[in-house]
């Protein structure tokens, strides 16, 4: 087979990381009308959300976070190490890196497109004295590659297939700064499928429905969530699924207050809301999933004593790391019998899909909090499953 590796920018955190997945999958179904190929799939490492200084989080295999055998039966996928075991060492023979046009694109003459241009920006690689590039490669500085050039792109994740099936002979091919990348179809049927196949590692869902059953009284058969473990079979009408006796709620902190947005509410406001929606669902729990600093995080307490978080002892965070704490969370919020997330943020996004998945009513998903002063305050598009 001919292998396809990519990369994304490095500042990108985890869930729009799971968004440009979805995008690749796309090309590499459309390869596979044409030749074989395999997708290499991204170590995990580094990533900018990752909290936990004191613990080295690089060459992170997917199987750490996702179920692998799951992913395959969308496309065929290998982990990094089984490439490097089976292309005979660790070289990528072409390198493409993605970018836009240096000329921008004219007003209101959108077209799809694809060239071999000189690089724009300053170059993530060097080469080194026997000519070979290197790079950052997921944290294998043992990573070499052949050859690189610069592919101006504007268009969607298939608009390179013609590049990679004509152009270039190369075995194994990455495309760095995949995520310029757009979707084929954004919430069609391809869409979805590559979506569903990405199943949460077994590991991370026992520890997710441990913490439901323990802390939230929620379990599967209540809560009329059954889950399959192969996705295939797993088709469940919308508005079954009822959700554990708890608002889940997704309260993006960070960034999002250094970006000053009006769209997120203040602490309070947050707690206002929430103490809104438990009386209006008749709940006394609230599951919170927050990445806000401690002081605020005691503040939220004093403001709503009934709320419960998923707090991990170091040995977790060790064992789980940044990413499976971010799937946990998700987890729970997605098995809620209603769920409140932040105003365009992807850990909200997949939370949405992972609900839709589950069959519950859009109406329990689809919600955001406003900003305190917002004044017209939309409410995230449903994107409806399709299967």
């Amino acid at each position: 087979p001919r292998y396809l590796l990519y990369d994304v920018n490095p500042p990108e955190g985890f869930n729009l990381r799971r968004d440009v997945y979805i995008r690749i999958a796309s090309l590499l179904k459309t390869l596979l009308k044409s030749e074989n190929w395999v997708l290499v799939l991204p170590p995990w490492g580094r990533l900018y959300h990752w909290q936990s200084p004191d613990i080295l989080q690089v060459r992170i295999p997917w199987s750490e976070f996702f179920d692998v055998p799951s992913l395959n039966r969308n496309i065929p996928v290998i982990e990094y190490e089984q490439f490097l075991a089976e292309s005979g060492g660790p070289f990528i023979e072409q390198i493409y890196v993605l970018q836009g046009y240096a000329e921008g694109w004219k007003e209101g003459t959108w077209e799809e497109k694809i060239d071999e241009r000189p690089c724009i920006d300053q170059l993530m690689y060097s080469k080194d004295k026997h000519a070979y590039y290197r790079g950052w490669f997921w944290g294998y500085e043992e990573t070499r590659g052949l050859n690189l050039s610069c592919l101006s792109v504007q268009g969607s994740a298939s608009i390179v297939a013609p590049i990679l099936l004509k152009n270039t002979s190369a075995q194994s091919v990455m495309l760095d700064r995949a995520e310029n990348l757009l979707h084929d179809h954004y919430g069609g049927k391809d869409y979805w499928n590559t979506r569903r196949s990405m199943v949460f590692a077994k590991h991370l869902r026992v520890v997710g429905d441990e913490f439901r059953n323990k802390y939230l009284q929620s379990t599967d058969e209540a809560d009329r969530t059954h889950y399959k473990e192969d996705w295939t079979q797993m088709k469940v009408k919308t508005g079954t699924a009822r959700g554990g006796p708890y608002l889940g709620v997704h309260l993006r902190r960070k960034d999002f207050i250094w970006g000053h947005r009006e769209d997120v509410p203040s602490l309070q406001g947050a707690a206002k809301k929430i103490r809104s929606l438990l009386e209006t669902h008749k709940l006394q729990k609230v599951f919170v999933a927050t990445d806000a600093v401690e002081e605020e995080v005691e503040l939220l307490k004093k403001l709503l004593p009934e709320m419960v978080r998923f707090e991990p002892s170091w040995e977790e965070l060790e064992l789980y790391k940044d990413g499976g704490l971010a799937v946990i969370d998700q987890w729970i919020c997605a098995h809620a019998r209603y769920f409140i997330g932040t105003s365009v943020s992807t850990f909200s996004f997949r939370i949405h899909e992972e609900r839709e998945i589950l069959g519950f009513d859009p109406k329990t998903t689809y919600n955001r909090f406003c900003g305190d002063k917002e004044k017209n305050c939309e409410q995230p598009t449903h994107w409806k499953i399709l299967y």
